[in-house]
């Protein structure tokens, strides 16, 4: 949704404004915020331009919006025009994406919290039942009042104060939000590092919680855990991606040399350090919108994992390798187990461990161990029989999803079936 001409007020110039989440401060939050309801022009009221505010400049025209600084209220009056809206944004506010653009969105809007919760968090008072929940939306008419005010009122209150008397509409914040950290106040560091850790928790939360396999698991513990000190240390996504794929390298380099259970291993450790660099870089593109790398490669790395497999499991092949068999007998094993694990994948996307048909951290530790104690070629064989035997009995008994909805009467091209 865009507005063309927005103005996007975001009060955060002090310390609050510079406090970081996630390796980004405040400021920087709250302006991804503003590009993702369209904003066309960011002011920030600071005292004076610092390196962090010029690099927010950056973000801000590379988002297409306009960027600027001012120290006044009154310094307001000509940058919003009367019919522009106006998005003001506290002092120390970090809010989900998704529940402030739910909550934003529909029209002029001054956000509450009931006051006996939100005081002690530091958020304002507006009247003895609500206090201000640091976010609103006004439309640009309203701003002209600031001109009538002293020039040392705080440009936030001063708004608030407008925007009551015009008896803009008032709507609650769930207080839930408040107790699982989609819409916080941080007030100082330690603020900040509770927040943190619920900030990550929030944005790696699967949809389908409970379904995850172990590569997913193991990825998103480790997130939690250490995301937080990596982004602090200026570790981006692509940095991870490199180490992946330099991990997977060298597992097949050893698989050359011989040491297959160890190329196994290495390849399932490269897939895993992958998705701990997706999983990042999901944080900073939901949270920040504008900032960090779109990972468009990993379908193709995914492709090169399976195709270290296939070909790791082809050189641990023990058919041998002679005129009277056919050529690449070796190989065609493994690619139907990988390939029919792709398949089946697909097949039952929306069945309760269907997640373990994609984790490459599972498969390439059980192939790391059949190659130490199992005969190789054999449970290869075996593993596609299973594998295959499994999908055609779900199909057969219309357990599938495609074959559940199509039972139920489903028409897969309704638009080209007819009835005489």
């Amino acid at each position: 949704m865009a507005f063309p001409g927005t103005a996007n007020a975001a009060q955060g110039a002090g310390l609050r404004g510079y406090l970081q989440i996630g390796g980004r401060t405040l400021l920087r939050h709250q302006i991804g915020l503003a590009l993702s309801l369209g904003a066309k022009r960011i002011i920030v009221m600071a005292e004076g331009i610092s390196g962090e505010l010029v690099s927010l400049q950056h973000v801000a025209e590379a988002g297409g919006a306009q960027f600027h600084v001012v120290a006044t209220a009154r310094g307001l009056v000509p940058l919003l025009p009367p019919e522009d809206d106006v998005i003001v944004l506290g002092d120390g506010l970090l809010a989900m994406p998704e529940a402030f653009r739910d909550l934003i969105e529909q029209g002029p809007v001054v956000l509450t919290l009931p006051v006996e919760t939100a005081l002690p968090l530091g958020f304002e008072r507006i009247d003895i039942n609500n206090a201000f929940a640091s976010a609103m939306r006004i439309p640009g008419r309203i701003a002209a009042g600031l001109a009538d005010l002293p020039p040392e009122w705080n440009a936030q209150s001063a708004l608030l104060r407008l925007a009551v008397q015009a008896r803009v509409n008032m709507r609650g914040v769930p207080v839930a939000m408040l107790g699982d950290g989609r819409w916080s106040m941080i007030r100082d560091e330690d603020d900040a590092h509770v927040t943190e850790r619920q900030w990550v928790r929030l944005h790696t939360s699967p949809a389908d919680a409970g379904n995850g396999s172990l590569g997913e698991i193991l990825a998103m513990a480790f997130v939690r855990r250490f995301g937080p000190s990596l982004l602090h240390a200026g570790t981006r996504p692509s940095v991870i991606g490199i180490a992946a794929g330099v991990t997977g390298l060298l597992g097949g380099g050893l698989a050359w040399l011989g040491n297959f259970a160890t190329g196994f291993l290495l390849l399932g450790l490269a897939w895993l350090i992958e998705r701990i660099g997706s999983l990042l870089g999901q944080v900073e593109r939901d949270s920040l919108l504008a900032s960090g790398l779109a990972r468009r490669s990993v379908a193709f790395f995914h492709l090169l994992i399976d195709a270290g497999l296939v070909s790791v499991a082809a050189w641990r092949s023990e058919l041998p390798v002679t005129s009277a068999l056919p050529f690449g007998l070796n190989v065609f094993a493994p690619l139907l187990l990988v390939g029919g694990a792709r398949l089946a994948r697909l097949i039952l996307a929306h069945t309760r461990g269907a997640h373990w048909l994609e984790d490459r951290l599972a498969l390439g530790t059980l192939l790391a161990i059949v190659s130490i104690v199992l005969p190789f070629d054999a449970a290869i064989m075996l593993a596609v029989l299973t594998l295959l035997g499994t999908c055609l009995l779900m199909l057969q008994f219309g357990t599938a999803p495609a074959v559940a909805k199509a039972q139920a009467g489903g028409s897969p091209n309704p638009q080209l079936t007819s009835r005489p």
